[in-house]
């Protein structure tokens, strides 16, 4: 398992200037449809779980049946190498550590996010270590919203990833190289992780890693079933 854990593309983040993305920062995995951001976000979300920390999955797109069932695939390939009882023990590790929380049809804001982990702190004694938000319009995005989702990160020391979708039609970047629509907003994240599609494959690669300059050039190519990266 170690191995495969190895090409996990959380991973990828040890790579960083600091090791990772931190408590009390915001991280993004930027990508266009179809492209794998919300596996890479399970990829982090699960090496984390395995770890013993705990995290909650925000969902705005899915049903907490459909995202509960894409962490069990990604976990099947992780751990298929290993023996039934280790897998089983691994399956509950992860549920035991995992919250999903859907906000479905525009349903979500920072207050409704906050009241609700307040209720798994004070009623189910489940603090997160990590917030995954997945489908978050950031066309509609606005600059105090990431200022709540900052303010937030901070009071409750957590790390907060999103999946951005960056559209085909819109090749304009900002100076470092982050596509529209994070490219205005790209100084509320610490960590940017950019999925791009070539023939040759799907590569990630940093766009933004704290205060070190990123190098775009430097990717890693993922395999586009499993989302593990190709040695």
């Amino acid at each position: 398992m170690k191995d495969r854990i190895a090409s996990s593309p959380a991973e990828i983040l040890s790579a960083s200037s600091q090791g990772g993305l931190g408590r009390g920062n915001l991280g993004a995995v930027v990508a266009r449809a179809g492209v794998g951001k919300t596996a890479c976000l399970i990829h982090i979300g699960l090496r984390r779980l395995l770890d013993g920390e705990r995290v909650v999955h925000v969902s705005l797109k899915e049903g907490p049946d459909k995202v509960s069932a894409y962490y069990g695939l990604i976990l099947a390939e992780l751990v298929r190498d290993l023996p039934a009882d280790e897998q089983k023990r691994l399956q509950t590790v992860m549920e035991k550590n995992r919250m999903i929380l859907a906000y479905l049809n525009q349903s979500f804001d920072v207050a409704r996010l906050r009241a609700n982990l307040v209720n798994l702190r004070d009623h189910l004694d489940f603090s997160a270590d990590l917030l995954m938000v997945d489908g978050l319009d950031f066309e509609h995005v606005k600059r105090e919203d990431l200022e709540a989702f900052t303010a937030f990160a901070a009071e409750w020391g957590v790390e907060i990833w999103f999946s951005v979708l960056s559209h085909r039609h819109l090749q304009e970047t900002n100076a470092r190289g982050v596509p529209q629509p994070l490219d205005a907003l790209d100084d509320y994240f610490s960590v940017i992780l950019h999925l791009r599609p070539e023939p040759s494959g799907i590569y990630l690669g940093f766009l933004k890693d704290h205060a070190a300059p990123a190098v775009p050039e430097l990717a890693w190519r993922l395999d586009p079933n499993t989302y593990l990266v190709l040695s």
